[in-house]
């Protein structure tokens, strides 16, 4: 009989030559644990998805709850659910008065796909204005937004009409014309190695998306649910968005997104075509009930009031090391510069090694990723530093 591992290599479809093969048995809190019992800190959270740790008690029941309701029922939009009209009512009460109609999907790169059709939609206009080193998902209207040609000139043609512009850069904002049905940012760009987006220029884009009767739609995929130190990382820069986009850390481990905006504009979607926009898992009921159950946990467990002081934590500790070149940080969103990726993916093979899972960022492979759960405790905190920087020790030592 074959092994999962020779089952994994044999008949799953690989992303890459060289794929962790991990083989996980169990996962609970900030740890998993693999076929032989070994345990690992997880600090990257499944990419920014398990921000209330893995199997939170609360997410189990809720979804264990819903088990025994019902599963799926009809393609999205056709019955009243109660876990989707109830997630969808408590993003609204969390969110500014004109950010109230959520269309729910089943992961980011779904989330992105609806938003730019609606922008089309709403505005009537074609073209869209991204930024370069942007990541946004595989499939391929979002494979077209995002801002690195390494990633789509194998899958060209991708969508027309969509020009990439340099991140924080004010100068480049004349891209956006009355012509240009949305601008799609990150407020913070992850797969760049956690960018921050600079106040003076998210509130010229803003300004210039008024201007121009653009639609600005924020991708909060990896910052939203807490992990910057706020519920969304918009909140931090005081500017809300026209379509805001959540998915990774919303389900509390079950797959999930969503696309937000305003009802006037979400309406468009209904007539002219009608069923403008569908989907036949979106909004799935036991997903929407992980995703309740895991907001009431961020809120009741004030995980979001701790980011910040375990964000000084990393950052003083590792500071420590002074093979370290750069720390940025925004929350727990944490990026480690090193000088190249050999550095890089010999520091993450000796942690693996030592019980601890890091990882790189897809545009910048010469920095670590740090992105645990927030429940992460000081003590953890403090050991996985320790990890760290013993396996830079080691690397740079040799």
């Amino acid at each position: 009989m074959l092994t999962n591992r020779q089952l994994f290599l044999n008949y799953l479809a690989q992303t890459s030559d060289s794929p962790l093969a991990l083989e996980i048995t169990f996962a609970e809190g900030i740890y998993i644990y693999d076929s032989s019992g070994k345990k690992y800190i997880d600090l990257i959270s499944g990419i920014s998805v398990s921000n209330t740790g893995h199997r939170h008690p609360v997410v189990v029941k809720a979804i264990k709850d819903q088990l025994d309701k019902y599963l799926h029922l009809m393609v999205y939009g056709e019955y009243i659910q109660s876990p989707q009209v109830k997630l969808a009512a408590t993003l609204a009460g969390l969110l500014p008065e004109k950010l109230n109609n959520c269309y729910f999907v089943n992961s980011g790169s779904e989330a992105v796909e609806g938003a730019l059709k609606l922008s089309k939609r709403f505005t009537g206009r074609k073209k869209i204005v991204s930024f370069k080193n942007a990541y946004h998902g595989s499939t391929h209207g979002a494979l077209s937004v995002i801002g690195n040609e390494s990633y789509q000139i194998s899958f060209y043609p991708l969508l027309p009409e969509i020009e990439h512009i340099e991140f924080n850069s004010i100068g480049n904002l004349n891209a956006i014309t009355n012509e240009t049905a949305c601008v799609i940012v990150e407020p913070v760009q992850g797969e760049a190695g956690i960018v921050l987006g600079k106040q003076d220029f998210l509130s010229a884009l803003r300004n210039r998306c008024n201007e121009t009767g653009t639609l600005l739609i924020f991708d909060e995929i990896q910052t939203g649910l807490g992990r910057t130190g706020y519920m969304f990382v918009f909140e931090k820069y005081k500017i809300i968005p026209d379509i805001l986009l959540l998915a990774k850390g919303l389900g509390g481990g079950m797959p999930i997104g969503v696309f937000i905006s305003s009802h006037e504009i979400m309406q468009t979607l209904t007539v002219n075509p009608v069923l403008g926009h569908i989907t036949t898992f979106g909004g799935h009921p036991v997903s929407c009930a992980a995703a309740l159950a895991n907001i009431e946990v961020i809120i009741n467990e004030k995980l979001i009031e701790s980011v910040e002081t375990k964000s000084k934590l990393f950052v003083q500790q590792l500071s420590k090391c002074n093979y370290i070149r750069e720390i940025r940080a925004v929350g727990l969103m944490i990026a480690l510069q090193l000088d190249n990726f050999i550095q890089v993916k010999k520091t993450i093979d000796i942690c693996i090694e030592q019980g601890l899972i890091s990882d790189w960022f897809l545009f910048n492979d010469s920095s670590i990723r740090i992105a645990p759960p927030l429940t992460i405790s000081i003590a953890q905190i403090e050991e996985s530093c320790q990890i760290i920087i013993e396996a830079l020790n080691k690397v740079f030592e040799k």
